[in-house]
């Protein structure tokens, strides 16, 4: 069987998980939460590649690579790109993989403007508001898939 890949993208201020707004986002780091995907990928069959930036047109770049790599699909939690980027739905938009969006809380329960996700107007799923969990869902989702 072909080598299943998940890259799992981070955007921006997720590098500080853990200390940010522990009241929010949980105490769990984000080399917690990868070390959890990694080990639960290889249980699923899958290669989990985890990467974050704090720069939209990285995340473009990322997807862009993605396609060009044939990855099986794609794990994004974008941060606060979810909410303004048109760049990042468009890009998902044209790299025809699935992408699952993630999110640590539920946005649609914080203030309003983070109730307009841009990247759910592309993505095949959404899991939140279920702490560090939610990237685990999010990759049995993509085991699914």
């Amino acid at each position: 069987m072909a080598e299943r890949t998940v890259l799992v993208l981070n955007g921006p201020n997720l590098n500080l998980l853990g200390t940010r707004e522990p009241e929010i986002y949980g105490h769990d780091t984000l080399d917690d939460i990868n070390a959890r995907l990694i080990a639960r990928g290889a249980e699923l069959g899958l290669v989990v590649e985890c990467r974050q930036t704090n720069h939209e047109g990285v995340l473009v770049d990322w997807l862009h690579e993605a396609r060009a790599r044939g990855v099986h699909t794609v794990l994004l939690n974008a941060g606060a790109y979810t909410h303004t980027s048109i760049a990042l739905l468009d890009a998902i938009r044209a790299i025809e993989l699935p992408v699952i969006e993630v999110h640590l809380s539920d946005p649609e329960t914080r203030e309003l403007f983070r109730h307009l996700s841009y990247v759910g107007m592309a993505a095949v799923a959404c899991v939140k508001g279920l702490g560090a969990q939610s990237y685990i869902v999010a990759l049995e989702q993509a085991a699914a898939l």
